[in-house]
């Protein structure tokens, strides 16, 4: 499942540092960097855009 999708990170996030991988789409995936192989969080778009409008508000 998760070799289909493209990942990014937050261009906040400098190489070689502890942060999360986002997928978005439909469902939005969101994983570990330093453990990729480890399961993922899976949330619809819908979920993923009202905790992003909510961190850039507070």
């Amino acid at each position: 499942m998760t070799s289909e999708i493209t990942w990014h990170k937050s261009s906040y996030s400098p190489n070689g540092s502890n942060c999360v991988e986002v997928a978005e789409g439909p469902t939005t995936h969101i994983r570990d960097t330093q453990n990729r192989d480890l399961s993922e969080l899976t949330l619809p778009a819908r979920e993923w855009n009202a905790l992003l409008s909510a961190v850039h508000t507070s």
